[in-house]
């Protein structure tokens, strides 16, 4: 089957509050697919590799063995087609991850196209940043529905938390569970500068230290013989080198998911906690009181839970019955384990994440998922320690 997509993304500062569209086209002009969604501070070539990656998912997910590409950027389009180079390191995964895609089809092709002749997929960047904006979560037709973001994901975590108390108890960790589980092996980053000084680290891009880079280094020898065969990482700068160091001894490529890199910070990135609660004390203090608050041109826990989901639904489907290193941050390793635990959002500020550290979650198709392991960091025994 053949289709096209047409691929868009935007940004409100850029960088700044960001979003991409993605629509698949048939080949007698039928939409069979659109997708939208914010993803937190970025840059416009973020927003547009983001919105190609999502009409590339899009287009493999409905069959399609011919993709024809269509978008306005000229230097999306010109560096998948290999004719350009990816100067830009924070560009480097996306790209990656977009030629994988290709990769994956029979042919492709990747046309330039005036802005205005890709409207439909610039409309829902759009849309899907002005979702964002009020606290929504887009959905296809552009109606974002009254509930906010926050509020949605609450309902859906209560009905899920409901169901489960209601079904038949099952011993997990006693007796076998019906399906193989898919592993994942969840890997926070190594050391930054920022860390050191426990200054806010969101959406920035700072490198790993030389400690950060031994971190990486000892936590890859921990899962040399762990049996992982993927590595999924979040795009960032120091969540991709401490990724490159675990894949380089398993032998593997880096997927990259966006859903799985830090809550975006806004304004508070790069201070202390100090220092914004002297700038901000009123802020801070309705952000300590409820995880349904974004800092300022930040984004809140609740959204980011909402996109870490949805990644983690992509990495089960993708790689079902598997070993999966998933290398990442703070907050969205905190959020699976809170998932992967059921308990509820506040639990977010009762856990305590070394940097390097390993934590293990068990995820079953026909039963609950199982914690079996939380912040373990004896492969970091020989390293000065360090925050």
């Amino acid at each position: 089957m053949r289709v096209a997509v047409e691929a868009d993304g935007g940004s409100r500062g850029n960088p700044g509050p960001a979003g991409y569209g993605a629509v698949v086209i048939s080949e007698s002009g039928e939409v069979l697919a659109e997708r939208a969604a914010g993803i937190g501070s970025a840059t416009n070539n973020v927003a547009e590799y983001s919105g190609l990656i999502a009409a590339l998912e899009a287009a493999l997910e409905l069959g399609a063995t011919h993709v024809d590409v269509r978008m306005d950027s000229k230097l999306v389009v010109e560096q998948v087609s290999g004719r350009w180079q990816v100067k830009n390191e924070g560009l480097r995964p996306l790209a990656r991850q977009a030629t994988g895609l290709l990769g994956k089809f029979d042919s492709f092709t990747a046309q330039w196209i005036p802005r205005e002749k890709n409207k439909h997929a610039d409309r829902l960047a759009y849309e899907a940043m002005d979702a964002v904006a009020k606290g929504h979560v887009w959905k296809p037709g552009g109606d974002t529905g009254p509930a906010d973001a926050a509020d949605r994901w609450l309902e859906q975590n209560e009905r899920q938390t409901a169901e489960f108390r209601a079904a038949p108890a099952k011993l997990v960790g006693w007796q076998d569970m019906g399906s193989k589980p898919t592993t994942t092996l969840l890997l926070r980053h190594g050391q930054t500068a920022l860390s050191i000084e426990k200054r806010f680290s969101g959406v920035g891009d700072p490198p790993l230290t030389e400690i950060g880079l031994a971190q990486a280094a000892a936590a890859a020898e921990r899962l040399r013989d762990s049996g992982a065969t993927v590595v999924v990482a979040s795009p960032l700068q120091r969540a991709q080198q401490t990724a490159a160091a675990v894949a380089s001894v398993l032998g593997v490529e880096v997927h990259t998911e966006a859903g799985f890199q830090e809550t975006a910070f806004g304004d508070w990135d790069g201070y202390t906690f100090g220092e914004v609660r002297a700038t901000w004390p009123a802020e801070m203090d309705a952000w300590l009181s409820s995880t349904a608050v974004a800092p300022p041109h930040g984004e809140s826990f609740d959204a980011t839970a909402i996109r870490v989901r949805q990644a983690r639904d992509r990495v089960l489907a993708a790689h079902g019955g598997e070993k999966v290193v998933i290398v990442s941050h703070v907050t969205p390793i905190k959020t699976l384990l809170r998932m992967a635990l059921e308990a509820p959002p506040t639990s977010l500020y009762r856990m305590h994440l070394d940097l390097a550290c390993l934590s293990h979650v068990q995820w079953f198709a026909d039963g609950p998922a199982v914690v079996r392991s939380m912040n373990e960091t004896y492969h970091l025994a020989a390293i000065t320690p360090g925050e």
